[in-house]
């Protein structure tokens, strides 16, 4: 997430100087907690809190579970993860629905938050997870309010309730309280009750959504808080709580390029935690807020977790068995690969999914430089082709490739280049499907990979050729139990989630790009 970008720079560049060093002295850790300090200012994080969890690095650093460790600089950097998890929210904690529907899930914040955008986005999680939302138009005061919520809605797939034209029109109380009777009255589960804000704090602010609480009684009062405000989250969440009080929050504007620190101080000073985060314009970009997972994209340490999921809900599982049958029958074909791409489309922006990648923080200008618009590119040449010729690329003589060409906008050499690609990507798969190990163009056999080959035999020439069987037989077993050093995230933990080089990226963009 872009918002967190500067603060991660700051703190992977701190540990960095760490990884060198086989012991850390009083000196090492008081001088890196200072550099976590500026940074954490930096970030706007809220003052307090930056001198508790300071406090609290600096004190596990300087205690005897890094004295024991074996490398205390990625110790140092656990602690950092842990403290980091602690202060936003430390366990991830869902909606709470009512046992008897419709669950009543209010909406408050400031003016310009987010909070109605958010609320579509909420409609359309809830409706993939089964539910039938209610969306309730009980902002009247902000000029278009009502007509922004009906757009929104209706972009959702969800229904509106909207009485009230809006515009200073109307009673937001009654409008909340009639909105929640029509809904028990036509069977939704779901009500969320978009609110009134205000530019700044105020009295009648205050007073109005302290009314609506009282009205509607909410199962969840969601407090949506813009994270590029800075320094002023803390004032706003505190105003908030004391005057209507909240019970979850909602961090938006996740993907702009503001420092932060909003998402660092409402938890911990509120002590209510963050529940979703939203990190893009459209109504898919809402995440369900782990605090272990953002602390590992802020250390650069990939959200792997998060990908999977993802993948999971594109990918069709049924499809993906036809495709593993087709591969191994050597039966794939350019309508498959097509299909493929068009699962993958589905997970969102390739940057975003790459992004998430371990080590990711130290790519990002080739992330920057990656077209996506490459996969749009191939999907029109396949497009142009006829059914015959997808299932079929050996028919693709030269006049067949130049009206491709022409047909989808792109010129003969891209043709050409991709259906290399396509041939490459078959064989690629087919050995996978085998239970090969494939190898990349230019990148060599996936790291990680089991199977046979030269690799295979080099490791299994490395047993002893001593001549006396004693000797022999006990450097075998030494070889057998050496242990295997994990390589990749950010600064050794979490194991082998390698960060792709730069040759990676590159390769990953040659099997989507125009020459």
């Amino acid at each position: 997430m872009a918002t967190f970008g500067t603060l991660s720079d700051r703190l992977t560049e701190t540990f960095r100087g760490l990884r060198t060093k086989g012991k850390l002295t009083p000196a090492d850790v008081d001088g890196t907690v200072r550099e976590i300090r500026r940074a954490l200012l930096e970030a706007d994080v809220a003052l307090v809190v930056v001198k508790e969890f300071t406090a609290k690095v600096r004190e596990r650093a300087l205690g005897d579970e890094v004295n024991r460790a074996l490398n205390p600089a990625q110790q140092v950097v656990q602690i950092v993860n842990e403290e980091l998890v602690a202060i936003l929210g430390g366990e991830q904690r869902r909606l709470q629905f009512a046992k008897n529907p419709p669950t009543v899930i209010m909406l408050a914040g400031l003016q310009g938050s987010g909070k109605t955008t958010f609320a579509g986005k909420l409609a359309k999680l809830l409706e993939k997870e089964g539910h039938t939302p209610l969306l309730v138009a009980a902002d009247l005061q902000r000029p278009n309010a009502v007509t922004q919520l009906t757009v929104v809605a209706e972009r959702a797939g969800a229904t509106i309730f909207a009485p009230e034209p809006g515009n200073g029109v109307g009673d937001p109380i009654t409008v909340a309280r009639d909105g929640v009777e029509f809904a028990t009255r036509h069977q939704h589960d779901v009500v969320i009750v978009d609110t009134a804000g205000r530019l700044g704090v105020d009295a009648e602010l205050m007073t109005q959504a302290a009314d609506i609480r009282a009205a509607i009684s909410p199962d969840e009062v969601l407090f949506v808080i813009d994270a590029m405000i800075g320094q002023d989250a803390v004032t706003t969440a505190r105003a908030f709580q004391e005057g209507v009080d909240f019970t979850g929050v909602v961090l938006s504007k996740l993907d702009g390029d503001a420092r932060g620190g909003a998402a660092l101080s409402v938890a911990s000073i509120t002590g209510r935690p963050i529940i979703y985060a939203s990190n893009g314009e459209g109504l898919e970009d809402l995440e369900v807020f782990h605090p272990d997972r953002m602390a590992s994209r802020i250390l650069d340490l990939g959200d792997i977790l998060t990908l999977i999921e993802q993948a999971q809900q594109a990918f069709d599982e049924a499809e993906a068995l036809k495709v593993a049958e087709k591969l191994a029958k050597e039966q794939f074909t350019l309508e498959d690969f097509l299909e493929q791409m068009q699962q993958l489309k589905k997970m969102g922006s390739m940057k975003k999914m790459l992004g998430m990648l371990p080590g990711m923080g130290q790519m990002k200008q080739q992330l920057e430089n990656f077209d996506e618009r490459e996969i749009d590119r191939t999907e029109a040449i396949i497009r142009s082709m006829t059914p015959g010729e997808r299932r079929n690329p050996k028919l693709l003589n030269g006049s067949r490739r130049l009206r491709i060409a022409r047909g989808s906008g792109m010129t003969v050499t891209d043709v050409n280049q991709l259906v290399n690609r396509f041939e490459q990507a078959a064989k690629m798969m087919k050995t996978v499907a085998r239970g090969g190990v494939p190898a990349i163009p230019g990148m060599g056999p996936v790291p990680g990979a089991h199977g046979g080959g030269k690799r295979g035999k080099q490791q299994k020439a490395r047993g002893s050729r001593s001549g006396n069987p004693a000797k022999r037989a006990a450097e075998n077993a030494g070889i057998a139990t050496e242990p295997v050093v994990p390589t990749g995230s950010g600064f050794g933990l979490g194991g082998g989630n390698a960060a792709p080089s730069e040759a990676d990226l590159a390769d990953l963009q040659k099997l989507l790009r125009r020459s």
